[in-house]
């Protein structure tokens, strides 16, 4: 199976140098659809749902492989390398953000510019460090997500996704998680709320931007400041949007952010 098979791979746009859209969890590629055609003149644009995801083919799901965001990083490598991508700018959300620092790593030829949106390289706080959550904080939501998906999904969408004042972008990213296989969004969650990826941090070489927004539950402003420290040369930006998804509450905010890095890190 090809990767543009198994990962739902979707390319646009009138441009040479590509630009590949990374979701977060219990979401997929559709979550970029109001950022897209603003990229689609100067990028090849590339789009994917990760393995277990949206469209991608989920008998390609392996229990061992995607125990560690190293299987999905993999993925990452096998896309450019498939499609032959080079000066990659690689845009990750939440999760796929740290999924886009180990690809980076491991294929550091392949990219010009990482954006980082809401990451977080550990949810767990840590002696001097800040990630939001205790260990008992994650382990509640862990069990709540494993005896009642559907329930954790309804209940949680809205307080991730923030203004109140817009209620369909919470019933949206409700809708979103409870579209993805409970077992695996299960597994998948565990993955990414018990990882550690400080230490990869400081291997990054690429220019960086990380968008951190005003008020996010997920990655709070001193998860976004760690991040920034870590990664030599990189620039911290705090949306005005909050809520962890300005891809969907605040799509040009967001664009517009994006696009003023690249232009004046001159990524090309």
């Amino acid at each position: 199976m090809t990767v543009t098979e198994r990962n739902n791979v979707r390319v646009s746009g009138k441009g040479d140098q590509p630009i590949v859209f990374a979701h977060g969890f219990g979401c997929d590629q559709n979550m970029w659809r109001f950022m897209v055609p603003s990229f689609e003149d100067a990028y090849k644009v590339v789009l994917f749902d990760h393995v277990g995801a949206g469209r991608s083919s989920a008998s390609a799901y392996d229990e061992a492989k995607y125990a560690t965001l190293n299987g999905y990083a993999t993925d990452v490598v096998e896309l450019c390398e498939e499609l032959d991508l080079t000066r990659v700018v690689f845009v990750g959300h939440s999760v796929s953000a740290m999924i886009g620092v180990l690809a980076a790593r491991r294929i550091p030829e392949r990219f010009s510019a990482l954006i980082l949106v809401g990451p977080s390289p550990r949810y767990i706080n840590d002696e001097s460090y800040e990630g939001g959550f205790s260990r008992q904080d994650i382990d509640e939501l862990l069990s709540s997500l494993d005896n009642n998906y559907l329930g954790w999904s309804r209940t949680m969408a809205p307080a991730i996704m923030a203004n109140a004042d817009r209620p369909e972008l919470g019933t949206e990213l409700a809708n979103s998680f409870c579209r993805a296989d409970p077992a695996i969004a299960s597994r998948f969650a565990r993955v990414t709320f018990l990882s550690d990826n400080r230490s990869d941090l400081r291997a990054v070489t690429v220019p960086t931007l990380i968008l951190q927004c005003s008020e996010d539950i997920i990655a709070p402003p001193a998860v976004g400041d760690f991040v920034h420290a870590q990664i030599a040369g990189s620039e911290l930006v705090t949306l005005k949007a909050t809520g962890h998804c300005p891809n969907l509450s605040a799509p040009e905010e967001t664009t517009d952010a994006i696009k003023a890095f690249l232009r004046t890190r001159h990524v090309g």
